[in-house]
């Protein structure tokens, strides 16, 4: 039922890229605006994979001891399962499945509000990431402090639906919420960290978050991706804009 469910979601999503290409005129699967990106060239898609994969088994050893002691500090606390996954948005529209440290309680329901159904409050939680959100476990809370919980997405970069620099990846339901930037969203391959992770993250509105999504699409370079990379270590330890 859930499998049924989740193909609805994703065929609506095809529906939303189609209207995008009707209105442009495009035979692509999205629309951007004419003139080539610097999305298309031969560095990002091999010498930027290369990165990926050589920093990512580089990280995935340095993280290894770690991983261990928070997955066993997860499962001496809870009865949950230590790892979470959901299918998140990536490169040209295709969905995958992104792994996280299991941080929250599943199953609660949350109370009406002016959202008016369970699924609006928990996007309003996903959107602001402020006050307090009764899924949150408290190691949970820890982990989201400092980063932690993200750690094993660094098998998504490894298999290629996420690189470590790039915009984060999003939930069908937010696309929404791109408007007429979601292209920019979909031509580049989502990210561990990215332009919005070093710029405030929580912090900023999520028109802001589209805005530097679409602007590190329109510029990127190597040299943008080291200085994010390098910028995102200060942001965790300073625990910019974390929730």
């Amino acid at each position: 039922m859930r499998r049924v469910q989740s193909q609805v979601v994703y065929d609506e999503l095809s529906v939303a890229i189609d209207e995008i290409q009707a209105v442009s005129g495009s035979h692509s699967a999205y629309y951007l605006p004419a003139g080539e990106l610097p999305l298309d060239s031969w560095r990002y898609r091999y010498v930027k994979r290369a990165v990926d994969i050589v920093l990512g088994l580089l990280m995935a050893l340095m993280f290894l001891i770690p991983a261990i002691l928070i997955a066993l500090a997860i499962r001496l606390t809870s009865t949950y399962p230590v790892f979470y996954s959901e299918k998140r948005i990536g490169r040209n529209g295709v969905a995958f499945r992104i792994w996280k440290f299991r941080s929250m309680r599943p199953h609660i329901a949350p109370h009406r509000s002016t959202y008016g159904h369970a699924e609006g409050i928990v996007l309003q939680w996903r959107m602001e990431k402020r006050g307090y959100d009764p899924r949150v476990t408290r190691i949970g809370r820890f982990l989201r402090r400092w980063s932690l919980d993200e750690v094993p997405q660094l098998f998504n970069v490894l298999r290629g639906d996420m690189s470590l620099i790039g915009p984060r990846p999003v939930v069908k339901a937010e696309t929404h919420l791109y408007k007429h930037l979601l292209p920019f969203y979909l031509a580049a391959t989502p990210g561990l960290s990215g332009l919005w992770q070093v710029s405030g993250r929580s912090d900023l509105d999520y028109e802001t978050r589209a805005s530097l999504d679409a602007t590190y699409v329109q510029t990127w370079s190597l040299k943008a991706d080291l200085v994010i990379f390098l910028r995102t270590f200060p942001a965790v330890l300073l625990r910019v804009g974390a929730r």
